[in-house]
């Protein structure tokens, strides 16, 4: 079995109650962006997948529900005892088969996750259960095969059951190896995750070169250009030809340069400041540059590198090869004109295409730039983001009607 076919990936949000979203189903490809209205949730699909990836990371509820109460959608009403709150979940695919994820998040009074499963196939391999509300504790099951078909122990309400499991589960029985591998997969998944929205205000002063990688609002975008200028030639070599695609001028290079201070300065040298700029040290400063130039290099370099250089926390214990890094990248059209809108997307299709990363985005607009590539998924949602009654676009996305 190649690697392609055991990479385990995300291939399903789901949103049943969150926010806008009701009933919420968005199959996910190798680039999937969602478009639509302000105020159809296109930014709460991906607040979603964040919060999984956090949660799959071993970060606290409280972390990364800083406002539990705002992600419950305004129809839902409080029980008889006083409490509201959301669901969400996922699918993965990979070796151990389609794994799915769901949560059941209490927001008020307090947040605790009250229910998770996790389910392959027809089995349910783990289940929690809020037993006692007077206790930070869920009841957890899960399957063990053998003489003893379920093992129960209490687990804690504010974190994420599944990434606890390699820590309870010996893997002795067969059942129990089925847990930790579908465990393992959810996990590796879902943590190896870049939120990535560069903010041209932060990008245009020199930068100081840090450990190297990228973070996400792209505010060292000079120092991590002046690393992979001298370590990597030839995606370099990609990243200057992306840039005459989708900057004004005819672009010859992009170079850095150090200052006396020990910071990193970059610049764009186009054709007509002569032969050799670069080398020099001289160029249009990227201070000089629109906020849309400088969106455009920074996402076309997100595509064109990988962990080593993104600052993302992937599995340590799972070797690359093995792995996807998916790029969530809210507003990815904004401040962009049409030229290089489709630029990325064509990249985006191109880099995704092997497998090593996926990119999942929201649109500003309807997309049309990228409606005719293969191997991007539109999903359009309505204004209400109720998340019902998809049917399939001619392009071949999807699209989200009420």
């Amino acid at each position: 079995m190649d690697s392609l076919s055991i990479r385990p990936v995300v291939t399903e949000l789901r949103l049943s109650a969150f926010a806008a979203h009701r009933g919420g189903t968005f199959p996910l490809g190798p680039v999937t962006l969602f478009a639509g209205p302000s105020g159809s949730g296109k930014s709460s699909v991906l607040r979603a997948y964040e919060a999984l990836a956090a949660l799959a990371a071993g970060a606290e509820l409280a972390q990364v529900f800083p406002d539990p109460a705002g992600c419950v959608p305004e129809s839902i009403r409080e029980d008889t005892q006083g409490r509201r709150g959301f669901r969400i979940g996922c699918t993965v695919s990979g070796a151990a088969g389609p794994v799915r994820l769901d949560l059941a998040v209490q927001a008020e009074p307090e947040p605790r996750i009250v229910g998770e499963r996790l389910v392959c196939g027809d089995r349910v391999l783990l289940n929690t259960a809020l037993r006692d509300p007077g206790h930070g504790r869920v009841q957890a099951a899960w399957h063990t095969g053998g003489a003893v078909g379920v093992t129960r122990a209490p687990f804690p309400d504010d974190l994420l059951g599944t990434a606890l499991l390699p820590l309870r589960v010996a893997g002795r029985t067969d059942g129990q190896r089925q847990v930790l591998a579908a465990a393992e997969q959810v996990v590796v998944a879902l943590r190896a995750v870049f939120p990535c929205d560069p903010q041209p205000l932060r990008m245009r002063a020199p930068a100081r070169p840090g450990d190297g990688r990228l973070l996400p609002g792209c505010d060292n975008l000079a120092a991590v250009l002046h690393r992979t200028r001298h370590e990597c030639a030839r995606r370099h070599t990609r990243l200057t030809s992306m840039a005459g695609g989708g900057c004004a001028g005819v672009v010859s290079g992009l170079g850095t340069e150090e200052l006396p201070d020990g910071s990193v300065r970059a610049f764009l040298c186009r054709a007509e400041d002569g032969p050799g700029r670069a080398e020099a040290g001289s160029g249009t400063p990227l201070q000089r540059l629109g906020d849309g130039e400088l969106r455009y290099l920074a996402l076309a370099l997100v595509l064109l590198t990988g962990p080593g250089v993104l600052s993302v926390d992937q599995a340590a214990e799972v070797p690359g090869a093995l792995q996807s890094l998916t790029v969530i990248a809210d507003g990815f059209d904004r401040c962009l004109d049409p030229n290089q809108a489709a630029r990325l997307a064509s990249l985006a299709a191109s880099v995704c295409a092997d497998g090593h990363l996926r990119l999942v985005g929201a649109v500003n607009g309807d997309g049309a730039f990228a409606r005719e590539l293969e191997g991007v998924t539109m999903v359009d949602l309505c204004r209400d983001g109720t998340g019902r009654g998809y049917t399939a676009t001619p392009t071949g996305g999807v699209r989200c009607g009420s």
